[in-house]
């Protein structure tokens, strides 16, 4: 079982966009969140998907998946590109660590929905 542990940690970065239902409607860029108490969830998802589709027709997506979660994710790992480095299982919100661990290494999401927003997971280990 020892192994069975050590296999619940992965790396992932993340690009996370807020909307009026998210448990704290504010963030880095929007500090008092007027932008993010104006946007409902699916104008997030909207938005998401267009970062999505933006990253995956990218030559080298993951680096196109930094670039746009530095400019637009909600997040304070916006700052180092979405990067939320290593977790283990419990850390995060369980639709976040669940799509995560689903995920191959190199893979990217689908619209993960969590008490924060929505997001979509880059796993890189």
């Amino acid at each position: 079982s020892g192994q069975l542990l050590l296999a619940m940690s992965a790396t992932a970065s993340h690009l996370l966009i807020k909307h009026q239902g998210s448990r704290r409607a504010a963030s880095w860029k929007d500090p008092e969140g007027k932008e993010i108490k104006q946007r409902t969830k699916d104008q997030a998802i909207k938005i998401l998907m267009e970062h999505k589709a933006a990253i995956v027709a990218a030559p080298d997506p993951a680096k196109k998946f930094a670039e746009l979660a530095a400019k637009h994710s909600d997040c304070s790992s916006a700052q180092n590109g979405g990067d939320l480095g290593p977790f283990s299982s419990g850390q995060m919100q369980k639709p976040f660590e669940d799509a995560t661990f689903a995920l191959a290494v190199g893979a990217i999401s689908d619209m993960v929905d969590t008490d924060s927003g929505v997001h979509i997971i880059l796993r890189t280990a």
